[in-house]
């Protein structure tokens, strides 16, 4: 381990002793109060990156059963947690995806047929994202692996380079697909990673299933309103000095002869992609869980030879997922059951108090929006501070799913305000084309409409909804 590796390790250990050497408030439970100093360690490592997530909740939950703050039994329950599964078929799902060709091929074939203009280009990047949104579970594959690479390839054929005329093209166009995967990461279950913590929070602390119906339904219409608005917004506030994307067209058209026919794998996979969405938003009908679903998905490539079991096996994220996320769940299901969320919620409901529930969630969104500057990473900002945010607003009396679906959206949705807050945000930045003050510029005029859509057209949609 390097030297600064050590020392944001010591630092990790350090602020979770210090939480620990404290001692608990009054009517907390020792225990619980330990288990909040090993997750504080464990959001730490998050954030400052000494070692992988997955090493980093493995040594929490080993030192949480040591300590006898769990027994072991508890220290394993989170990787039976149907939602880790959901993600780990995700992402076996979204490795077809780049491994045979048709997340390309989807991109550049919306590139080709709807960028005329320098607008349409931008809508192009949008509408790739919007139709990988619901099977790429990753916003870092989707965005970083499949999309900033068609960006970066438009970008150049525009004779736009991160050393030459980066504001020729390149900084727009990245601005855009950047932005415009935190939309759809926003807009549904399987758009990002982590987003299966909020709806497991939703579920533990008010009793809300948030499922994959539940959720799409929820960012329909705010989240294409805000698609809708963010190629005009960031073409105002980045405007590229190319006025015709003729020559990113034809790039996008070569490339795409470039791939051939469609290969067998590709018609499969997108049949399953038509049979899954119809399964996932259609639950009242079938009664299959969203878990359920993914893993037939699986099967389906698996049993037709779309993908291989040992190419399947070999999908580190997947696994590395399935470490993390289950760890991340015991810990946060022992928060809950030691009383250590509660007296969080108990805490902080005096600071909104007499406001009214509605302007109660609204502000504490408004505050987990901002507060997301402090962090490295949406996971972490999730497990963090998601499920005492949904405790606090619960206690004022709001209604509950109009909680989960705000807090589902900004969840997402308050990665643009940094050039360091997820995967694909951090990958479209380091592409070179736009410098930091200006990433952090538009990063905050962007919030400012999320803010506007999702508490205007969003509170109206889940007012239709019968939701509050």
């Amino acid at each position: 381990m390097k030297r600064t590796d050590l020392l944001r390790a010591a630092t990790c250990v350090g602020f979770g002793a210090a939480l620990a050497l404290s001692g608990p408030p009054a009517g907390v439970d020792p225990a619980g109060w330990r288990l909040l100093a090993i997750f504080g360690t464990v959001i730490a490592a998050f954030v400052l990156r000494p070692i992988a997530m997955g090493p980093a909740v493995i040594v929490a939950l080993v030192v949480a059963a040591a300590s006898g703050t769990i027994t072991m039994k508890q220290a394993v329950a989170g990787y039976g947690e149907s939602v880790v599964w959901l993600v780990v078929g995700a992402f076996l799902i979204a490795g077809a995806v780049q491994h045979t060709g048709l997340g390309r091929r989807i991109a550049l074939t919306l590139v080709t047929r709807l960028s005329r203009t320098m607008l349409g280009l931008g809508y192009a990047i949008s509408s790739a994202e919007l139709v990988l949104g619901p099977v790429v579970p990753s916003n870092t594959a989707r965005g970083g692996g499949i999309l900033a690479p068609v960006v970066d390839s438009l970008a150049r054929a525009l004779g736009s380079a991160p050393d030459q005329e980066p504001g020729r093209a390149g900084a727009w166009l990245t601005l855009v697909g950047a932005h415009a995967n935190l939309v759809t990461a926003a807009m549904f279950l399987t758009g990002m990673a982590a987003n299966p913590l909020l709806a497991e929070a939703a579920r533990d602390v008010l009793g809300v299933d948030f499922d994959w119906g539940t959720w799409a339904l929820s960012g329909l219409v705010p989240g294409l309103v805000s698609l809708a608005l963010l190629p005009p917004l960031l073409l105002r506030l980045a405007p590229p000095q190319v006025t015709d994307p003729t020559a990113a067209r034809e790039a996008a058209a070569r490339d795409l002869q470039a791939l051939g026919p469609w290969a067998r794998g590709e018609k499969v996979l997108a049949a399953v992609f038509v049979v899954l969405i119809v399964l996932w938003s259609t639950k009242p009908l079938h009664g299959m869980g969203t878990t359920l679903v993914t893993w037939i998905g699986v099967s389906a490539l698996v049993l037709t030879g779309t993908r291989r079991w040992e190419e399947m096996t070999a999908e580190v994220r997947a696994w590395d997922t399935l470490v993390w996320l289950g760890g991340l769940l015991t810990l946060a299901s022992g928060l809950k059951d030691l009383g250590v969320v509660a007296w969080f919620a108990a805490a902080c409901e005096g600071a909104v108090g007499g406001l009214g529930p509605l302007i109660t969630v609204i502000t504490l969104a408004v505050i987990y929006f901002y507060s997301m500057v402090g962090f490295s990473m949406l996971t972490a900002h999730i497990a963090a501070m998601a499920a005492a945010f949904l405790a606090v607003a619960g206690a004022a009396g709001a209604p509950s799913l109009l909680v989960v679906a705000l807090f589902a959206a900004f969840s997402n949705l308050c990665a643009c305000t940094t050039t360091y807050s997820t995967g694909p945000v951090i990958i479209y930045f380091g592409l070179g084309y736009v410098p930091a003050a200006k990433w952090f510029r538009v990063g905050f005029a962007v919030s400012l409409l999320h803010l506007v859509v999702w508490l205007t057209v969003g509170l109206g949609w889940w007012r239709v909804l019968g939701w509050w």
